[in-house]
């Protein structure tokens, strides 16, 4: 019985599969039946159709049943055609390169070899850095040089090849040579120092040779794991001694590390990349900012990307197809994005078409740089995530600023693309790599390239705030130079705590200084505290660490490592910096180089002693978050300047308030903080947005006008101006006195009036007018505060200046000299 109805069962599924694929191909299907049914009722009541009608459809069923296992039958051969032209693509006729090698030995010991040379011994020293052996503590790359004998192609012979409109160059590659000089100096474990030279390499293999882009670069790998030997000799070094016997472990150390690298880089299907600029502008790129955006997935199934075969025989039953359809639409997905040390993740979708749309801030830290997608399984019921599947894609900064993009496509073909310029979307589809379906769609915007020398190519559509600051690509002299490090702010860092009682503090490392902010306890901390360092150069990062504060020991919540290579004297680097090994987090840091002696460490004191006010003109602001259900927003400013603290007037239901509101604050060089709030007569104010304002760096008495965004909100921004008010000694004339004096009796009848309007509002019980006569009463009493302060600086003015006259008259008068000498 059981058997039976298992059959039954299958037999209705399958049924019903093949109804659903024949309404998805034949869309008149449903209007055809009910015109079949209308055709039976008029043969049964009105009159008889003759006996060749229900047999017509029973053929024309047939036929459609026909024509889809045929179709599949097609798409099966259709597959197994492309494998074997794939296995069997037309090779051309062995070809002969002496002329090639006679080539190379002419240009590899004047052209390639130092180019060669240069470009790898930085690939070397990083990979000695981070991989090196328990038997050595440090080692230094000292000396570096390829030799004079370069490899052999093709001894046997080249061929051509082609792969889906790849034209591919299969050429064997023998490289033995006895006259390499690469000189490191390490430091053994409980054995003193020692200098290990490797003066010979034997790299033997077949290569591959794909140009692509039209020619404007070539990728290259081997096509197998090839034959890797090194000769190694040993000698002593520094002031500890060492018999120069070999020392087996350090040269097995050295061949794992040196095959491991090619086979991990460019073993197929791992290619790298060798660009052929037309243009060669000459500049060294030493790292990047990159947007990546994970945008949708298709074709996920479970069973192929966990490795099972998907494939079936024609004659199996369609159960398992649709119980796979039900498995995949309840597969729940993420993506995980990773480059170098840093990660980023996705939410969790469902289905086996997932879309994300999740955009990624990401930094490069060298020219090249390898993002690789992770794809997890998320189960509710399990605690880890399944590992499914992967793909990356790999990046190159070209010599004319352009930047290239390649990843492994389907049936290991390459996908390609290339940018002109920065701020270009990329859009790219790649598949999973050994996998039978699955393929991932992201986007890629490079947002700038930074350069050794300073410069820094920007986006060419966005013309932001900071474009002069790296408007200028010559680099100063480093000599007593110090670097100026702000910590501003944070967002989205991983919460330790409880929502509302996170305790943030960042910890910073360059060289052999330390530096700690304070705590800050807000989900969104703000320090806006500057840091100092001496300039060390040669390529040391800043590194950077942020901690959240427990009661029985910090927990670490990301790490990030800032390249300060190129920094011009007089720009500010304003970069957001994502923390690494963790899934979320981001710090604001404001960098600067400046001289020991710079101007504007005397400037800070020249204007602290002849006491200089700042002077903050809050003019209007656009685009604001809409914070009320009406969708407008009862906008004002709360300015912070260090202990001090003001605000403006409150703007009723408006996204696009004007203030023109002056305030004064004494220059103390604290950090100046505006806070647009949302202001409600009931509930506590809303933030809809802040900022900081930079004015250390402006020029004495000279007024800076700027539209600044809003951070923390979507959209939003303030229009400001600000001057660094200094008096000038000499030249003060009592019209400012006098003015002083207007402006102070002018705030004294406004605060009468004010407060009158205040009693007559309590009289009526208004509350709305209450709360904002009373922000006026408040703005009032602060412009009244600065006025008494800036009076107060008149008067100590006058008393100097009166002091000094005094002294001069009794200089030049000889009878109150011998006055006063008697």
């Amino acid at each position: 019985m059981s058997t039976r109805r298992k059959s039954r069962a299958f037999s209705f599924d399958e049924a019903v599969v093949f109804l659903n694929r024949l309404i998805a191909e034949k869309p008149l299907l449903p209007f055809l039946i009910p015109l079949i049914l209308l055709a039976w009722a008029i043969e049964r009541w009105v009159f008889s159709f003759s006996n060749w009608v229900p047999l017509a459809v029973a053929v024309w069923t047939t036929i459609q049943y026909g024509s889809y296992q045929q179709r599949r039958l097609v798409e099966d051969l259709n597959e197994k055609w492309k494998r074997v032209i794939r296995n069997t693509s037309p090779i051309t006729a062995l070809e002969h390169c002496e002329w090639l090698n006679k080539l190379l030995m002419e240009v590899w010991p004047y052209f390639i070899n130092p180019k060669f040379s240069r470009r790898f011994s930085s690939i070397v020293e990083k990979r000695l850095k981070h991989q090196k052996s328990k038997l050595i503590e440090k080692i230094e790359l000292l000396e570096f040089s390829l030799g004079s004998s370069p490899p052999i192609l093709g001894l046997h012979g080249t061929r051509w090849s082609c792969s889906n409109d790849l034209r591919i160059m299969r050429l064997g590659f023998d490289w033995d040579t006895t006259d390499m000089s690469i000189l490191l100096l390490a430091k053994l474990a409980f054995r003193g120092t020692a200098r290990i030279v490797i003066n010979s390499l034997h790299i033997k293999g077949d290569v591959l040779l794909m140009p692509v882009l039209d020619g404007k670069a070539i990728l290259y790998s081997f096509v197998s794991r090839p034959e890797v030997k090194i000769g190694v000799a040993f000698g002593s070094g520094g002031s500890q001694s060492l018999p120069a016997t070999e020392l087996p472990i350090v040269s097995s150390w050295l061949v794992k590390l040196l095959t491991e690298t090619i086979v991990k880089t460019m073993v197929e299907p791992r290619r790298r990349c060798l660009s052929l600029p037309a243009v060669d502008l000459r500049k060294k790129a030493v790292g990047g900012i990159i947007y990546v955006t994970v945008v949708s997935a298709r074709k996920l199934s479970r069973n192929s990307l966990k490795g099972i075969s998907s494939r079936r025989q024609l004659n199996s039953s369609t159960n398992g197809n649709l119980e796979d359809e039900l498995v995949d639409k309840a597969l729940q997905t993420f993506v995980e994005v990773e480059l170098e040390e840093l990660t980023r993740r996705t939410d969790v979708r469902s289905g086996s078409s997932p879309t994300w749309n999740s955009t990624f801030n990401m930094v490069l830290h060298e020219e090249t740089g390898t993002i690789k997608f992770h794809l997890y399984e998320s189960t509710p019921s399990n605690v880890k995530y399944d590992y499914l599947a992967r793909c990356e894609i790999k990046m190159k900064y070209v010599a004319d600023d352009s930047t290239t993009f390649w990843a492994i496509g389907p049936d290991s073909g390459v996908i390609a693309k290339h940018t002109e310029f920065c701020g270009k979307e990329v859009e790219m589809v790649i598949p999973f790599e050994g996998v039978n379906s699955g393929e991932l769609t992201v986007t890629l915007v490079l947002k700038e390239w930074q350069f050794s020398d300073g410069s820094h190519t920007l986006n060419s559509f966005q013309l932001s705030s900071n474009q002069s600051l790296y408007g200028s690509s010559i680099s100063l002299s480093r000599t007593g130079r110090k670097i100026n490090i702000t910590v501003v702010e944070g967002k989205d860092l991983l919460a330790k705590d409880k929502p509302g009682k996170s305790s943030q503090y960042v910890k910073m490392q360059y060289g052999k200084t330390f530096q700690r902010t304070r705590t800050a306890h807000a989900s969104t901390p703000m320090w806006n505290q500057k840091f100092e360092f001496d300039e060390i150069g040669d390529g040391e990062y800043l590194k950077i660490k942020c901690y959240n504060e427990e009661t029985f020991g910090d927990d670490t919540i990301g790490c990030a490592r800032v390249n300060l290579e190129g920094l011009v004297e007089g720009s500010i680097r304003d970069v957001w910096v994502p923390l690494e090994r963790v899934n979320s987090g981001e710090l604001r840091l404001q960098i600067e180089a400046v001289r020991a002696d710079d101007y504007e460490g005397s400037m800070d004191s020249v204007i602290g002693s002849v006491g200089g006010w700042i002077e903050l003109v809050l003019l209007e602001a656009k685009d604001l978050v809409a914070a009320d259900l009406r969708g407008t927003s009862d906008p004002f400013v709360r300015v912070q300047y260090g202990n001090f603290k003001k605000r403006t007037k409150v703007m009723d239901k408006t996204l696009n308030p004007r203030w023109n509101q002056t305030l004064e604050f004494p220059d103390d060089g604290s950090p100046l903080v505006l806070h647009v709030k949302d202001h409600n007569a009931l509930l506590p104010t809303s933030n809809i947005g802040d900022c900081v304002v930079e004015y250390q760096r402006l020029p004495p008495n000279q007024m800076s006008d700027k539209w600044i965004p809003l951070q923390g909100v979507k959209r939003g921004e303030i229009h400001i101006q600000i001057t660094r008010k200094v008096p000038e000694l000499g030249k003060k004339s009592s019209l400012d006195s006098e003015l002083s004096l207007t402006r102070a009796r002018q705030i004294s009848s406004q605060m009468k009036e004010a407060t009158n309007k205040f009693r007559s509002l309590m009289e009526d019980s208004d509350l709305g007018g209450l709360s904002t006569a009373l922000s006026e009463l408040e703005s009032l009493e602060n412009l009244q505060e600065v006025c008494m302060e800036q009076l107060e600086r008149e008067q100590m003015l006058l008393i100097n200046k009166i002091s000094d006259l005094g002294r001069e008259v009794f200089n030049r008068s000889p009878s109150l000299s011998m006055l006063s000498s008697n």
